[in-house]
């Protein structure tokens, strides 16, 4: 299955008033790799962009980034990237006390 990292907001981009936590695939095949986020165990559809699939030397990567308000970002502890890829999702979890700051 896809390589998946999970990468909390910079200390740079909180002090600007917003967090973007940025969901990274690489290195499966075939192509077809879905991504959700769930933040504190629910599903969340707004703030969220996923780049097309990338093709290099038959194996594929994309990313997807999550954008919340700080408010938002200081009210959630869990942060959740699903990946869905046939039938085993693959999850990566940031808890928020986990992070400095």
């Amino acid at each position: 299955g896809p390589t998946v990292s999970l990468l909390p907001p910079s200390s740079e981009q909180l002090s600007g008033g917003s967090a973007t936590l940025a969901c990274l695939l690489s290195g499966y095949s075939p192509q077809g790799a879905m991504v959700s986020w769930e933040v504190d165990g629910a599903e969340v559809k707004e703030g969220i962009l996923t780049t097309t699939e990338e093709e290099k030397g038959g194996r594929y990567s994309r990313s997807s980034t999550l954008t919340l308000s700080k408010a938002s970002w200081e009210e959630g502890e869990v942060y959740t990237c699903r990946v869905q890829k046939s039938q085993t999702p693959v999850t990566k979890t940031l808890r928020k006390a986990d992070c400095s700051g």
